[in-house]
C-alpha cells in the first residue's frame, strides 16, 4: 500500500514527469535520497514509469480504439502479441477474458497496417470493431484527475511553474525517431543517456527537448498500477449521446475523478470512458448516481476490465506470445 509520500511523488511526476528528485524532495519535505528510493520501490512493486510520448496531432498520427473478441485462450495470446507491437498501447483483457480493447496508432505512411492487413488475417478473432478517436477529454496530455489529489495547491504550483509555456507546435521529423523511442522507454532519461541513444551531442538533445516540450509536441505520462492506488475495479463504459450534446457531456465527464479516460469516437456508441473505482459497489454507485444524473446519455454498455496487458509504455515487460 502507498503512503502519503508515495502518492505525492506520483502527483508531482504527473505534473512534471522530468522534475529532479531534489526539487520533489524539497517540495515534499524529504531528502533527495528518499525520493529516489521511493521511486525505485514503486517502479519495482507498482510498475511506476514515466514515459515521453508524441502528441498525436503534432506527429501526424491517428488513434483508434479497437475491440476484438475471441475465445479466452486465443484472446490472451492475441493480447500478448499485440503488446509487442510499437503501434499499440493500453491493451486490456475484458469481458471475462474474451475481449481485447486496445489503442492502435496509424500514420499516413503505414497505411494502417494493423487494422487493414494484420488483424483480418489473424485466425481465432470472432469480431472486430474499430472506433476512430475524434477528441480526448481525458487521456494523452490531459492526465487522470483521480491520482492528482495529494499535493496542496501551493505544492502543485511549483511543478506547474517549472513547465515552459507552449508555443507553436514544432513539426516532428524522421530525425526525432530515436529520441522519441528512447523517451517512450524512459521519460526521465538524462540528456547524456538520450545523447547515447540518438548519437547527438548532449547540447543538441537539450535544445531539441526544450523545443518539443515548449511546443507541446511531446508530453510525459505516468504509468502506475491502479490497484496499488486502491482502485481495484475497472470498466470501459461505452456511451451513446445525441451529437448536439456530445461535447457538453464529454466535458462534464472530464470533471469526474473516477474516469481515467474520456474520448469522443465514431461508431454506434460515440463516447467512451474508463472508470476506476475502489470496489464493485463503488462502481455501482458511480454508475447509478453520477453517470445516471447526467442528461442526454441514452445508452451505456459496461465492460469489466480483467487485466491491463500494456499501458502507455511501448512494451509490456514479461508479455509473451505470438507475433501478429
Amino acid at each position: 500500500m502507498m503512503d502519503a509520500i508515495d502518492r505525492a511523488l506520483i502527483h508531482a511526476l504527473q505534473l512534471d514527469g522530468r522534475a529532479p528528485y531534489s526539487r520533489i524532495g524539497e517540495v515534499l519535505g524529504v531528502s533527495t535520497q528518499t525520493v529516489a528510493r521511493r521511486f525505485n520501490r514503486l517502479r519495482a512493486e507498482a510498475g511506476l514509469r514515466v514515459v515521453g510520448l508524441p502528441d498525436p496531432q503534432a506527429a501526424g498520427r491517428s488513434l483508434w480504439l479497437v475491440r476484438l473478441t475471441a475465445a479466452p485462450q486465443v484472446a490472451q495470446d492475441l493480447a500478448a502479441a499485440l503488446s509487442r507491437r510499437s503501434d499499440t498501447s493500453w491493451i486490456k483483457l475484458a469481458s471475462g477474458g474474451t475481449e481485447i480493447e486496445a489503442i492502435v496508432t496509424s500514420t499516413p505512411t503505414d497505411g494502417s497496417a494493423l487494422l487493414l492487413n494484420d488483424i483480418p488475417r489473424t485466425t481465432g478473432i470472432t469480431s472486430v470493431s474499430a472506433h476512430y478517436l475524434l477528441h480526448m477529454y481525458v487521456g494523452g496530455p490531459t492526465a487522470w484527475r483521480g491520482r492528482a489529489k495529494s499535493l496542496t495547491p501551493a505544492q502543485a504550483a511549483v511543478f506547474r511553474a517549472t513547465a515552459t509555456d507552449r508555443g507553436p507546435v514544432k513539426p516532428l521529423g524522421a530525425s526525432d525517431g530515436k529520441l522519441l523511442a528512447a523517451l517512450a522507454e524512459d521519460g526521465r532519461a538524462t540528456h547524456a543517456e538520450l545523447a547515447g541513444r540518438t548519437g547527438w551531442a548532449p547540447a543538441t538533445v537539450a535544445r531539441r527537448m526544450e523545443e518539443l516540450q515548449q511546443s507541446g509536441a511531446v508530453y510525459f505520462d505516468v504509468d502506475v498500477d491502479p490497484v496499488a492506488l486502491g482502485f481495484t475495479t475497472s470498466a470501459m463504459l461505452w456511451l451513446s449521446v445525441p451529437p448536439a450534446h456530445l461535447d457538453a457531456v464529454g466535458r462534464a465527464l472530464a470533471e469526474h475523478d473516477e474516469l481515467g479516460f474520456v474520448a469522443a469516437t465514431t461508431g454506434r456508441t460515440n463516447l467512451v470512458t474508463q472508470a476506476l473505482c475502489a470496489s464493485p459497489d463503488a462502481l455501482h454507485t458511480y454508475l447509478t448516481q453520477r453517470i445516471g444524473a447526467i442528461e442526454h446519455i441514452t445508452a451505456i454498455e459496461t465492460v469489466p476490465i480483467l487485466r491491463t496487458v500494456k499501458a502507455a509504455a511501448p512494451f509490456a515487460p514479461g508479455a509473451l506470445g505470438l507475433r501478429l
